[in-house]
């Protein structure tokens, strides 16, 4: 259901997150940094999608945080039932807030990915009273490189940030991209 990530590590304890399952944000670091290495070996491009749970302290104003605790469990299945390939890896960056990272797939792959996940979470229903969608949604923000430099993990990740950003700006349950990238 994740990608094979876990053949990559020696424990998968290790490398999953406590509550939702998915990878955590030690592997998200360490699997984006290998991929990207591979990507400058290759001259193939990364794509990473940066999902955050729209109005999510509102939904644990409103229901409580067990709820809040479920709906990222539903929220992080629902992420990683879009991941079809075992290279690409969803995970758990930090709160409410998710990622994929999709190797060798362009901005209009990784455009193609976040939909399916839109979608598929808007076919979950999860109910959100305190949301002006009704149900919980979220926020995408794309960017995609050909790494040719050894920060471009921290690169991609601010890219991916702030197109995410601009999504929770115009609106949110919407995908912005950052557009292609080189790092440089």
């Amino acid at each position: 259901v994740f990608g094979d990530w876990s053949s990559d590590v020696c424990s998968s304890d290790l490398a999953s997150d406590g509550l939702t399952g998915i990878a955590n944000r030690r592997f998200f670091d360490e699997h984006i940094a290998r991929e990207l290495r591979r990507a400058r070996r290759s001259g193939e491009c990364l794509s990473l999608v940066m999902c955050d749970i729209d109005h999510f302290k509102l939904f644990n104003d409103t229901y409580g945080h067990q709820a809040g605790d479920d709906c990222l469990r539903r929220v992080a299945a629902t992420l990683a039932g879009q991941v079809e390939r075992a290279s690409d890896v969803a995970a758990r960056y930090g709160g409410e807030e998710f990622a994929v990272v999709l190797s060798n797939t362009g901005e209009e792959g990784a455009r193609v990915v976040a939909e399916r996940v839109r979608q598929a979470l808007r076919m979950a229903d999860i109910p959100h009273a305190a949301s002006p969608h009704g149900r919980v949604t979220v926020s995408i923000g794309i960017a995609t490189s050909t790494p040719d430099v050894d920060n471009a993990s921290e690169h991609l990740i601010k890219s991916a940030d702030y197109a995410l950003y601009q999504a929770k700006h115009q609106g949110r349950d919407r995908i912005c991209l950052a557009g292609a990238i080189t790092s440089d």
